[in-house]
């Protein structure tokens, strides 16, 4: 289920126009190893790392719209942010790539 939707999350990226060539390729990268950690989060958690990749999905989604909504955009973003409160300790991996691609998704100046 998980890498599944980081895959639909990828393809969303990589066929949209609305992001230029240097941010998708950030944003690939750090899907890739999003997916990674989330796949290691699922043997213990899995209900937690379906939200993570749930709202890494709408944050995407948002940011990628052709449309944009910029209200809609900060809250799937603040969802996806907090989908990974209270991993700092045990999964400061996840939080760092959470973190950054909440970042250059809020970035992108949609």
């Amino acid at each position: 289920m998980i890498e599944k939707t980081i895959s639909e999350i990828e393809a969303k990226v990589r066929a949209t126009d609305s992001v230029d060539k240097q941010r998708k390729e950030e944003l690939l990268t750090l899907l890739g190893r999003l997916k990674s950690e989330v796949g290691t989060l699922a043997k213990t958690h899995s209900e937690q790392a379906d939200s993570i990749a749930n709202f890494a999905k709408l944050s995407a989604l948002e940011a990628t719209r052709t449309e944009p909504n910029k209200q809609l955009r900060e809250l799937s973003n603040q969802g996806l942010v907090s989908s990974v409160e209270g991993f700092e300790k045990s999964h400061p991996k996840l939080v760092q790539i959470v973190n950054s691609i909440s970042s250059t998704l809020a970035n992108l100046g949609i």
